[in-house]
């Protein structure tokens, strides 16, 4: 579904975000994508959806390459990005969920159907801003999934999620992977989701430094400044330290 081919990216400015990037994922996978901030984690978050075109090597989606085929890639792809307030941009909740799309009565019925599904039909009137965080997630959630992606690409999806938030987000994980959808989730805390991963992806850098099966790429996850599931029960030295 997705690949990789010694794909870089650099800035306007010519400093280097990704460089030599080699990875195949297949479909209907849920990967994990990790890694310190400033990794580059963002950037090939932008670059798989079809925002952003390499600078050298190239990347397929779905049967679509780029550099040049970024359009087809952004009809098949979703991006859901950490800050929700950056995505919605309805009034309310239908607005949200209907905004550019024709007021079909099938489509009204399926926006409807999608806010049901996420727990937001109680909600379809209300103004997004009285919405509360795990809310808004859900919302650009339901928006990403109303266009039928075959790839969803997960920025963050547990960030600012308290216990019951976190528990509702692994459950969607696990409905959109039986559905067959690829995911990729970008995240800093491994706990909520890596028991659920099929790949584990690790950036340093803006450099692959470790990818595969989830038990093969665990012990090398500190050494590339991410924090090991349940390390924060455990007295780990700091950095420098033996």
């Amino acid at each position: 579904m997705i690949v990789l081919t010694e794909l870089e990216y650099a800035y306007p400015t010519g400093d280097p975000a990704l460089a030599g990037l080699s990875l195949a994922v297949p479909e209907g996978a849920l990967v994990g994508l990790v890694g310190a901030n400033g990794s580059g984690k963002s950037t090939l978050l932008s670059l798989l959806s079809g925002l952003y075109t390499p600078t050298g090597g190239s990347l397929r989606v779905g049967g679509h390459e780029s550099p040049g085929q970024e359009k087809a890639i952004r009809s098949h792809v979703r991006l859901v990005m950490q800050d929700a307030d950056l995505q919605i941009l309805g009034a309310t909740v239908e607005e949200d969920l209907l905004l550019g799309r024709r007021r079909t009565g099938d489509m009204v019925a399926r926006a409807r159907d999608m806010a049901a599904r996420f727990h937001l039909a109680g909600h379809w009137d209300r103004p997004v801003q009285t919405l509360s965080w795990g809310m808004k997630r859900k919302l650009c959630l339901a928006a990403a999934l109303l266009d039928g992606p075959t790839v969803l690409l997960l920025d963050e999806p547990f960030s600012g999620l308290d216990f019951p938030g976190a528990r509702e987000m692994r459950a969607i994980l696990r409905e959109n992977r039986a559905a067959g959808l690829t995911q990729v989730v970008s995240s800093h805390d491994l706990d909520s989701f890596v028991d659920m991963a099929d790949l584990l992806v690790v950036l340093n850098r803006g450099r692959l430094a470790v990818a595969g099966a989830v038990e093969d790429v665990l012990p090398h996850v500190l050494e590339n400044d991410v924090r090991p599931p349940f390390s924060r029960h455990l007295d780990l030295p700091d950095r420098g330290e033996a």
